[in-house]
């Protein structure tokens, strides 16, 4: 799977870690940065993580900032994104078998270091249950086109 990556500055750490993990496992990843430690503004990293997403580029995307708050609210700005903040793993299961989460959003403060890999495997391997979650997110896709 090609998988979009990116984070703020204060995300940076837990970026490269993700993107370790998501090697180890034979994703393919695109990371949009940032690079280093010095400030930036997570919108620009969290946007081009939902761009790659929304345009097929990346088949998902992992952004990461320190509370996870503001990558959830700016990757959901793009149509077709359906990014859910996930501090462990049954919120990452939910996040894909009841809402088709496209994005995982994670926060750098609250996650636990040792709780990341199994976060992270369970959004990728959960399957969207469709039902009545399809109705709901069909609601939503009505929504977003004003």
């Amino acid at each position: 799977m090609i998988i979009a990556i990116g984070s703020d500055h204060a995300g940076f750490e837990l970026k490269e870690k993700v993107k370790e993990i998501l090697q180890k496992l034979g994703h393919e990843v695109l990371d949009f940065g940032t690079d280093g430690k010095d400030s930036v503004d997570y919108s620009d990293f969290g946007l081009k993580v939902a761009g790659s997403v929304a345009s097929g580029e990346s088949e998902r995307g992992v952004a990461v900032c320190w509370t996870g708050n503001g990558m959830t609210i700016a990757t959901n700005k793009i149509k077709g994104i359906r990014a859910t903040l996930c501090l462990n793993k049954d919120m990452a299961y939910y996040a894909r078998a009841h809402n088709d989460s496209n994005v995982l959003t994670l926060s750098q403060k609250y996650i636990d270091e040792k709780d990341v890999e199994d976060i992270i495997k369970t959004w990728l391997e959960t399957e969207f249950e469709g039902g009545r979650h399809a109705r709901r997110l069909d609601k939503i896709r009505v929504a977003e086109q004003g």
